[in-house]
């Protein structure tokens, strides 16, 4: 019996041991898929390429990783992809700015997922969103925008470009009329260069510094709010929203709105990714952020590194999930659009 037992003992060992050899030796001959939801060029996709380069040396079996940009729907249609479709064997990963996650909580129409049952990896950095608007106009203030009308770029409902101006119309009665018909942050910056739009929000100030940092130095644009739990110390004089609230309903909205840039720039995958697999995905972004290289790449690209956990990022998004029904109700109210969203471009046949 003592023999049989140490048989069974051994072959357990064995077979434990054979199972993580295959776990590690997995992403050997492999390629993974990295889809970002925005177009080329911005931030999400500055830094989904930078981490790109140096993820697979990270992971046991160095793959090969590709890059798909799969913008569309607020970054619902990468959250769709990635929840029904992408492989759940740990070779699709995706990096997607999180305001699908909030979407979810607050609309729910064209969502075919959970953000919930997403298995988060970490995220490189959280960074406050920003509204501004093009120096020249003469709106000094986030109050001003509450006395004459700024017409600010958007990228499609369901964005942050739109989401945030809408929001703040009907909480504090800012007067944005949103130019919705753009397909990319890029072209909205565009636009506003050409004088079509005098503004955009959602662009938080990481991004901000990557894809139009000579904006910042040159004055060419005006920060007038921020958004986010608590301001960004390198950019402490720029008001919350929050800071705006009349009360402490409004507040709890505007609170409520602001609570997802803590998840910043993440990197997630679909449900159903083994957990040895899950664990070696983790592991490897969180040694990336650590990358003595990387960082210094990171530093000369202008991309901030502030790192949070995939476990966090994964209590940030449950909790959202979770918002109760009364907040709901009341932020619903405040994301209809009312006659302030154009959906065109300015001068486009209708």
């Amino acid at each position: 019996m003592r023999l049989a037992g140490l048989l069974i003992g051994a072959a357990a060992l064995l077979g434990a041991s054979g199972t993580a050899v295959r776990a590690q030796d997995f992403f050997k001959d492999k390629t993974l898929e990295l889809v970002v939801s925005t177009g080329v060029g911005g931030g999400l996709d500055s830094n989904a390429r930078l981490v790109a380069r140096y993820l697979p040396s990270h992971l046991p079996g160095k793959p090969s990783i590709v890059v798909r940009n799969m913008p569309g729907a607020g970054h619902v249609r990468a959250a769709n992809f990635m929840f029904n479709q992408a492989a759940k064997d740990g070779t699709s990963i995706a990096t997607l700015i999180p305001a699908f996650v909030l979407a979810q909580v607050l609309d729910g129409k064209g969502m075919q997922f959970d953000a919930a049952k997403f298995q988060w990896l970490g995220s490189t950095s959280s960074s406050n969103s920003t509204f501004f608007v093009w120096s020249a106009i003469p709106v000094k203030s986030f109050e001003d925008a509450t006395k004459r009308q700024v017409l600010m770029g958007g990228t499609g409902v369901g964005s942050y470009t739109t989401l945030y101006p809408t929001v703040t119309n009907n909480i504090l009665g800012t007067k944005f009329k949103i130019i919705a018909g753009y397909q990319s942050s890029a072209e909205v910056n565009l636009a506003m260069e050409r004088g079509e739009v005098e503004g955009r929000a959602g662009n938080n100030f990481n991004s901000l510094k990557v894809e139009n940092g000579e904006w910042l130095r040159a004055g060419k644009i005006r920060l007038i709010a921020q958004v986010g739990l608590e301001r960004d110390p390198e950019f402490k004089d720029i008001p919350l929203i929050s800071d705006f609230a009349r009360n402490d309903s409004d507040r709890d909205i505007l609170k409520l709105f602001s609570a997802d840039v803590v998840i910043g720039r993440p990197f997630l995958a679909p449900p159903g990714v083994p957990a040895e697999r899950l664990a070696m995905l983790r592991k490897a972004l969180d040694s990336v952020v650590r990358d003595p290289a990387f960082l210094a790449e990171a530093k000369t690209a202008g991309l901030d590194v502030n790192p949070v956990g995939g476990p966090e990022i994964q209590k940030v998004v449950e909790d959202l999930v979770r918002t109760p029904d009364a907040i709901i109700a009341k932020a619903k109210a405040a994301m209809q659009a009312k006659d302030y969203v154009d959906e065109g471009k300015p001068g486009e046949k209708k």
